[in-house]
């Protein structure tokens, strides 16, 4: 059995996109148009983030064990990374930084539904980049998924994610989504 590849990612984004669409376009009501479309709009870009970074760029097949793998996350910081994907040309340390700015953004506008907002709002940007650590570690510990762990990825995903919350704050004068409607 052979996972992997961009089929996959853009199927489940595809998939998960449609039911938090379905989510938001239930929630809108409740909460207003803006606050239910970037919360559910966060969750599935967190998805989409995870999908992105966790799904093995080339199928893999199961049943192969993985022979080796690395016992410790490269602290090299800028150091041999690839040059990117056919998505950006900038390469992969645009990619992981452009990664993280959407979900910054969707955090502060979603947030600023309510007065404690402003405290959920930084707490969210440590969760992003709880977020990325974690993602760092599973690709450490799942070898088969040929991904490497490295902390430039770290700290290129924290800066996309601080881009975002600056945009967010724009975002969040233009469409005060404290308004119901």
């Amino acid at each position: 059995m052979e996972i992997g590849g961009t089929e996959s990612m853009v199927a489940g984004a595809f998939v998960s996109g449609l039911l938090f669409a379905l989510l938001a376009a239930g929630l809108q009501r409740r909460v207003g148009w803006v606050a239910a479309w970037s919360w559910c709009g966060l969750a599935w870009w967190l998805v989409v983030i995870a999908l992105v970074t966790l799904v093995p760029l080339y199928g893999i097949d199961l049943a192969v064990p993985a022979e080796t793998r690395s016992d410790t996350c490269s602290l090299d910081y800028g150091g041999p990374a690839p040059e990117g994907f056919w998505i950006f040309s900038g390469g992969q340390r645009l990619l992981n930084t452009a990664l993280f700015v959407p979900a910054g953004a969707l955090l502060v506008v979603a947030s600023a539904r309510w007065r404690i907002g402003w405290v959920m709002a930084p707490l969210g940007l440590f969760a992003l980049a709880a977020y990325s650590l974690m993602i760092e570690l599973v690709q450490l510990e799942l070898a088969r998924i040929d991904r490497a762990c490295d902390v430039t990825d770290l700290v290129d995903n924290v800066i996309g994610a601080a881009i975002g919350f600056a945009a967010g704050l724009l975002l969040s004068v233009v469409l005060r989504p404290w308004r119901r409607r």
